[in-house]
């Protein structure tokens, strides 16, 4: 019955919210769409905080409602059958939020997690490298220490957001001479500085979400190294491990949402009367509710493999439903008439899905090595 209660109250919220000014940003951002009134979106969060409503499964002391599973999987569900526009402080909110939580000193808990539930810092994810992504133990950007201040050189690349965060959480070297995941420290590096350049990577849809960041002689504090330096590799893999989490079953609403709209469309156009289409759209349907009672079963769940195992279904279900679009369209889906359209978007798109967040390749190498048991690969 509480938990009844807490669907109501929330679904009631959002009811009652999501109008005026904010009713135009009904489901609005997300990937591929973050460009989409951002500022608005950014508002409307801030709006949720005052309410708070954001971070609700921190403990209170930390700022949040300290809700229980439960209650967070129903309140992203309600949130995504609301059509609530997509988050702006994802990032800092399910990624290192619960981070510093687990892994971050008092000072640190005082200093960052207060703006985070407020949503007036937005951070970005500095892992990925151009000679380090699926394979995050390549990592070669350096921090050396200097007086009171760590000094960031390298690079790093597919930056989500990073051209609006004001912080990026930054996995580094700093024992010279440390190879794989050895002498690595996950830093708290500000953006708005000198020796910080921000460059976008533009996308096959057109849109510049994700980035090129360039450390040159960049600081933090020395304070700002959560956990101790040289077990960076620890706490980066605590963050990957809440990466993952109950936001997903919201996430299966959208999806839910789109296959419907796809599969009124093909039953408009007639091209549900293909047997081919009408049993991909039948199999969708089904893997639809796989990605759920897995999702489910597995809540809350640090079991080795069940991460990747989730990774691998919700991204190869979304990759098919962006081709299942264009074979509904036909050969309309092949003209952009003069912008993309939803589905060619989400085409287009889910392309990234099997490889942003940890490849197929390397999720399966996971499960096979340190789930089954199997050897290694042969690596060079």
């Amino acid at each position: 019955m509480a938990d009844d209660a807490f669907r109501a109250e929330v679904r009631a919220w959002l009811a009652e919210n999501l109008t005026g000014e904010f009713a135009a940003l009904r489901g609005l951002g997300g990937p591929g769409r973050e460009h989409e009134a951002f500022e608005e979106r950014l508002a409307w969060e801030r709006h949720l905080a005052v309410a708070g409503w954001t971070c609700i499964g921190w403990p209170v002391e930390h700022g949040g409602r300290g809700a229980t599973l439960e209650q967070q999987v129903i309140f992203h569900e309600e949130y995504a059958l609301a059509d609530a526009p997509a988050k702006v402080s994802h990032l800092g909110q399910e990624l290192l939020g619960p981070t510093l939580i687990a892994f971050g000193t008092r000072a640190q808990q005082r200093r960052f997690l207060p703006r985070i539930v407020a949503v007036e810092e937005l951070w970005c994810q500095g892992y990925s490298e151009p000679g380090a992504g699926s394979d995050l133990a390549a990592v070669s950007t350096t921090a050396t220490l200097d007086g009171d201040q760590w000094v960031l050189r390298g690079q790093k690349v597919w930056t989500s957001l990073a051209h609006v965060a004001d912080w990026c959480f930054v996995l580094a070297r700093t024992e010279p001479g440390s190879t794989r995941h050895r002498g690595l420290s996950y830093l708290l590096v500000p953006m708005r500085q000198d020796g910080v350049e921000v460059r976008p990577i533009r996308q096959l849809t057109g849109t510049a979400e994700f980035n090129e960041v360039f450390f040159d002689g960049a600081r933090t504090a020395r304070d700002n190294v959560v956990g101790a330096p040289g077990e960076g590799w620890k706490v980066a893999m605590g963050t990957l491990g809440v990466e993952r989490g109950v936001a997903t079953l919201g996430q299966q609403v959208g999806f839910r949402r789109e296959l419907r709209a796809l599969t009124q469309l093909a039953e408009r156009t007639g091209a549900a009367d293909d047997p081919v289409v009408a049993e991909r759209l039948a199999r969708a349907e089904l893997g639809l509710e796989v990605l759920r009672a897995h999702a489910l079963r597995t809540l809350g769940s640090a079991a080795p493999g069940v991460a990747e195992v989730s990774k691998l279904l919700w991204a190869n279900w979304h990759r098919d439903l962006g081709e299942l679009a264009m074979l509904v369209r036909g050969a309309a889906g092949m003209v952009a008439d003069p912008d993309l359209d939803r589905w060619q978007r989400l085409y287009l798109f889910s392309r990234a899905d099997t490889i942003y967040g940890g490849s197929n390749e390397i999720q399966r190498n996971i499960i096979a090595e340190r789930v089954l048991g199997l050897p290694r690969e042969v690596r060079p």
